[in-house]
């Protein structure tokens, strides 16, 4: 999608929008069937894939919520936009995830520290485990879809998210299905835990993405790799550096230090530094601005932060 296409745009939004109430009602409907068919079956392990189930619901919910904050201009207070308020909220979600598998972990682990006598679940929990694996398969195939119709990097990764939630539901299943064949209860509390670990391993994995965005961390090297091949297509730009780059709610945030000849005027300086940005938003998606500086060719000032071709090459090849 170029910029500048407003209807083009309109219609992404539009596709991402209903991408994100589908995965919303989908989710609802299977975290509500799985709870509830684990508290009635008496399925710790159930109970947990529905929390799993819950988290994609509250991230749906936030989305949406913070969409409207995210939509706000820049202000005063904010000359940067809002854009951070959905790394925050990500933030917290993290934390809620976090204590939801730590509570599954403890009491499925007094369970088994004490040998308390568990009853074998139900087929209730089998049946609601079943259709959590088929919803699963549709919302992964749907979001996918919805993903490539609008070119759209983070519901084609929601779509992987979902693949990785069947996985778990199948672990589940099978866990059930030992319980039943041995008839032996407290095997369900042992896939409780398993799945409370990987509830756990998600919760820090959100934490651990939203802390680098806040602490503008580094991207993937083949971000900058990018930038410096944009940089070297454009006549009268050299020397490429002081690379920074951050993401604004899935947005770049690019700053580049580069040089040019020092007999150019201002005006001719000014077109050289616009190519640069021009020839980036067309090698990247979701760019949120770029800020190009210019030094005449030969500058020897000594640069305390960003990469330049020659780290990156260092780093590529570590």
């Amino acid at each position: 999608m170029k910029p500048g296409n407003d209807n083009a745009s309109q219609k992404r939004a539009q596709i991402i929008k209903t991408a994100s109430i589908t995965a919303l009602i989908g989710n609802a409907i299977l975290a509500s069937v799985k709870i509830g068919s684990g508290i009635m079956s008496g399925s710790l392990s159930v109970i947990g894939d529905g929390i799993d189930s819950s988290v994609d619901v509250l991230i749906a919910i936030m989305s949406l919520f913070v969409a409207k904050i995210i939509a706000q201009p820049a202000d005063a207070e904010h000359p940067w936009g809002h854009g951070r308020a959905e790394t925050v909220a990500t933030a917290l979600l993290s934390f809620m995830l976090f204590f939801a598998g730590a509570q599954l972990i403890l009491s499925s682990g007094k369970n088994i520290i004490f040998g308390a006598e568990r009853e074998v679940p139900s087929l209730l929990a089998v049946i609601g485990t079943v259709v959590s694996i088929a919803g699963k398969l549709f919302l992964a195939w749907s979001l996918y879809m919805f993903g490539k119709k609008a070119n759209s990097s983070m519901l084609k990764a929601n779509s992987k998210n979902m693949s990785a939630d069947v996985i778990l539901s199948s672990g589940v299943l099978l866990g059930l299905g030992l319980s039943m064949f041995f008839d032996i209860g407290i095997i369900d509390s042992w896939v409780a835990i398993l799945v409370g670990l990987w509830v756990l391993k998600s919760a820090l994995g959100i934490f651990m993405e939203a802390n680098t965005e806040l602490m503008d961390g580094g991207s993937d090297k083949f971000h900058y790799k990018e930038v410096f091949e944009a940089v070297k297509s454009v006549e009268g730009a050299g020397h490429p550096h002081r690379v920074r780059m951050r993401k604004i709610a899935g947005f770049w945030d690019i700053g580049i230090d580069i040089e040019v000849p020092p007999n150019k005027t201002v005006i001719e300086a000014h077109w050289i530094s616009f190519n640069v940005e021009k020839a980036i938003k067309e090698r990247m998606e979701n760019i949120y601005d770029i800020m190009v500086h210019i030094e005449p060719a030969g500058n020897l000032e000594e640069e305390g932060y960003g990469l330049c071709e020659e780290t990156l090459k260092n780093d590529l090849n570590a």
